[in-house]
This record gives structure tokens, sequence and C-alpha cells, in this order.
């Protein structure tokens, strides 16, 4: 007696429904680093750190508003406000970088990203805006009230609203430039490494470890060094930027040498990008 094998329709069916490509893929990524990097979607731990960095802002931003309409001539603007923070910027940095691609590496997800049409610099670019964003969204927002209280309080009427305009855009700028620098570096140095608590402590040290040289370069005899002392430390070199392309005070003489720090930081953020990108497509190649 023959057996004969029998085909059973269980509703298998194939996907019918529209492919949407790298861009949905890429546009997924940032949604998710971007919420990663404020805790959404993850543990109430998770959430307590970016949360509480961004109270603080909040709150010295409300605190400005208030001092300055109370006091018209206080001196405190935008780009002040952005130097001000620049420890708990670098803070939130370290310790939120490691979480949007330390964690990849150690629990072995990259592989799986890069089976699919997901390309190595998508995944870079995804990770970069998402943590850029993060860090302009922490500067930007407490910027954007204190712009509010002013423009509320001021007596010169349209002519003072607008001149607040003029004065946010710039520092608005100035909060993106260090977005763009603090991520460059902390995502590439979170990058080397799985172990989350290493990355946070490399990316903190590269900001301590260069902060001393700067103040040995200033005061050395030579002016050329001490025009450019601030170059040593990713710190310095923003308030440099800001002070020769928005004549912001920083405390240091730039001389002649402003364009200098302003091409510094393009070649440091590019360097650091191509560095993450080679990096990836090295781990996309296993």
């Amino acid at each position: 007696m023959s057996e004969t094998g029998v085909i059973h329709d269980i509703g298998y069916q194939r996907y019918t429904g529209p492919r949407l490509g790298r861009g949905a893929a890429i546009n997924a990524l940032y949604v998710q680093g971007l919420r990663a990097a404020f805790g959404l979607g993850r543990s109430a731990k998770a959430k307590i750190f970016p949360w509480l960095v961004a109270a603080i802002t909040l709150l010295v931003a409300v605190i400005i508003a208030a001092v300055k309409s109370q006091i018209p001539d206080f001196d405190f603007g935008y780009v002040d406000f952005d130097d001000t923070l620049s420890w708990l910027i670098i803070f939130f940095v370290a310790i939120l970088s490691p979480a949007l691609v330390s964690r990849d590496i150690r629990s072995g997800t990259l592989p799986l990203y890069f089976s699919r049409p997901l390309r190595a610099a998508d995944y870079v670019i995804a990770k970069f805006l998402a943590m850029v964003t993060a860090v302009w969204l922490l500067l930007g927002v407490p910027q954007f009230i204190m712009f509010l209280g002013a423009a509320f309080t001021t007596k010169k009427g349209m002519s003072g609203v607008w001149n607040e305009v003029q004065d946010l855009v710039p520092g608005w700028t100035y909060s993106l430039l260090w977005a763009l620098l603090f991520t460059s570096i902390g995502l590439l140095v979170a990058s080397l490494t799985g172990k989350q608590a290493f990355a946070a402590g490399g990316i903190v040290a590269v900001f301590l470890m260069t902060t001393p040289v700067v103040g040995v370069l200033s005061v050395l005899p030579s002016s050329a060094a001490n025009h450019m002392a601030g170059l040593a430390s990713p710190m310095t070199l923003i308030s440099g930027v800001g002070a020769w392309a928005l004549g912001s005070d920083i405390g240091l003489d730039l001389g002649r040498y402003g364009p200098i720090y302003g091409i510094e930081a393009f070649c440091l953020i590019a360097a650091c990008l191509l560095l993450l990108l080679a990096r990836y497509r090295k781990v996309a190649a296993l």
C-alpha cells in the first residue's frame, strides 16, 4: 500500500503591501533614537536622568526670564545660556550617546540592522540626527522660554520683540553648533565599546583632559599660542566660534585667528562623522 503526502493550506500568503524602503527605515531608526534619548518607551529608571537635565535647563530659563523681566539691564543672552550649561550638556551626551549606540553593540543587533536594506551610512545618519535633535531641544526649548519671557515683558513694543528674535536666532544657531560637535564626539567614542560605563567615562575624559591644555597654552609667552589656546578643547573651540561669528565674550582673545576656530570646528565634526562611518562600515562587512 503506497503512502501519499497531503499538502495542507495553513494560510501563508505573499506580502502584497507597500515596501517602504531605506527612507522609512532611517526615519524609524531616527524616531526610535530620539525617543530613547529621553527614555521614552524605556523603563522609569531610564527616564530619570534625561528629564532631570531637561528640568534643570527649563528651571534656569524660567529664572533668567523672571530676572530679566524685573531688571531690564540684566545682561544674559541666549549664547550665554549655552556656555553656562556646557558641563551639564557634556554629561547629557556622555550618558545618552552610549544608550544610542553602545547598547546595539552589546546586544548584537547590528547584524540584524545591516541584514536589511539599511546601510552603515543610514545607521550613522539616523543616530547622529537623533542625538543632535535631542541636544538642540535641550538647549533650544529653554531659550524659547527666555524669548517668551522677554517678548511679553518688553516695554519697547514690536521693536523690542523683533530685537529679541534677532538675538534668539543666533542663539539657536549656537545651540546647533554645540549639538553637532558634542554629538559627533560622543557617538564616535561610544561606538568603540559595548560597555556603556566605559563609553560614558571616555566621553567625559575627552573634555576633562583637553581643558587643562587650554590653560597651559593661554599663559605661554607666545601671543599666537594665547590666541589659539581655545583650539585645544571642544568646549573652548565652540566658544571661540561663537566669539568670532556672533561676537560673544568668552574671556579668550582670539586675535586674527577667529576663522581658524570655525575651520577646526567644521573639520572636527567632519572627521568624527567619517570615522564613525568607517567604524560601522567595518561592522557591516563582518
